[in-house]
């Protein structure tokens, strides 16, 4: 059983450019922290094998969903939940003064770098 404090020095930088706190993981999914800085855009992938949650702690921002010819923006907002499945295109911003902070749960859990697939971008990424 493991507990852990979020760390203030980044782990890893994601392949989408966010900067990434590692949490506890469990054979059947993984848990982060995601910032985005202020001003700061992603660059645009999909997964090619795990699904992910996502949980906005506070900043303000957008996220791009794109899927069997469906596209849709929405806002990332704190107390806001969102799903990514499996091979959805995605993108995210930070609209706000503040970063943007996010829990993220993936599963299973992320099996590495090759996991991201880069695609074409909604927004001009900034990272």
């Amino acid at each position: 059983m493991e507990s852990r404090d979020v760390p203030h020095a980044v782990d890893v930088v994601a392949p989408d450019g966010s900067e990434i706190r590692l949490l506890p993981q469990v054979p059947r999914g993984s848990m982060v922290h995601c910032r985005l800085p202020p001003g700061a855009v992603s660059r645009a992938v999909r997964h090619r094998t795990v699904d992910e949650l996502w949980y906005v702690l506070r900043g303000r921002g957008r996220l791009w969903r794109a899927r069997d010819g469906e596209a849709a923006e929405t806002p990332l907002l704190p107390h806001t939940a969102h799903a990514i499945p499996c091979g959805t295109r995605f993108q995210f911003r930070n609209d706000g003064e503040e970063p943007l902070d996010i829990v993220i749960v993936t599963m299973p859990p992320w099996p590495g770098e090759d996991e991201a697939e880069r695609v074409a971008d909604h927004w001009p990424p900034t990272l």
